[in-house]
C-alpha cells in the first residue's frame, strides 16, 4: 500500500488552502469534529481496507494497492 498527494498541483494547492483556512479540518466537510481532522477518519478507514484503491473525499490523496 502507498499513499500519496493527488497529481493535479492546483487540486492541492485549493485543498491545502481550505485546510488552512479550517485548521487543519477537511475543507470538503461541514462539520468541525475530530474526525473530520485531515487525514479524515473515513480515509483512514479507506487505508486499512485493503481492496480500497482511490482517493479521498476531498481528492488531496489518493491510496494504491501496490
Amino acid at each position: 500500500m502507498s499513499v500519496r498527494l493527488n497529481e493535479d498541483k492546483e487540486i492541492v494547492a485549493r485543498i491545502r488552502e481550505g485546510l488552512k483556512m479550517k485548521n487543519g479540518y477537511c475543507p470538503c466537510r461541514v462539520e468541525i469534529k475530530p474526525e473530520n481532522k485531515c487525514i479524515c477518519q473515513e480515509f483512514r478507514e479507506q487505508m486499512a481496507d485493503p481492496d480500497f484503491e482511490g482517493y479521498c473525499h476531498c481528492m488531496l490523496y489518493y491510496k494504491s494497492k501496490d
